[in-house]
């Protein structure tokens, strides 16, 4: 597998809209999952504070992803997305720019995500709200999990221990 294939490549827009470099997040263990604030599913907000919160301080870091892709259930843009997320979930982990993460308009990040011929490793597109990828510190795709799977599942934090192990 080429050196290109992990995530660190992408440039996306922060809730601010200033842009971040995922480079920033090499060497961290990330779960990268696209939300939206109007979802039955939105509790799990909740649950990927707990889990952020569990792991933060060994190298963990979940990014959030709002999109509208899925019924129209993200309606929120910019500031006032941010204050939903961060206050009545009190959100620490990252938020980015609403995006697209399905069909021609999705956005790099989650091309590269959601196909094997971009991250070597597994094809799966979301097919709503909260799916959630596991990516490894050198910023590989490792594994992927449907929306019905709780950020808190012993399935998810098995494999976030397993990659923080790893030197």
């Amino acid at each position: 597998m080429s050196e290109s294939k992990n995530i660190f490549q992408y440039t996306v827009n922060d809730i601010d809209g200033k842009a971040v470099s995922l480079e920033r997040y090499k060497g961290k263990v990330l779960l990268i999952v696209n939300t939206a604030s109007k979802c039955g599913f939105t509790p799990q907000l909740d649950a990927m504070e707990k889990l952020y919160e569990e792991y933060k301080d060994q190298g963990f870091k979940i990014l959030a992803f709002p999109s509208n892709d899925f019924g129209g259930q993200e309606p929120l843009e910019g500031a006032e997305l941010k204050q939903f997320c961060m206050i009545k979930y009190e959100a620490q982990y990252p938020i980015f720019d609403k995006i697209h993460v399905k069909g021609k308009d999705a956005a790099p990040v989650f091309q590269f995500l959601s196909k094997k011929e971009l991250n070597g490793k597994l094809n799966s597109v979301p097919k709503w709200n909260f799916h959630k990828y596991l990516i490894d510190k050198d910023g590989k795709v490792v594994d992927y999990f449907y929306t019905i799977t709780s950020p808190t599942s012993k399935k998810i934090k098995r494999k976030i221990e397993a990659l923080l192990a790893e030197n």
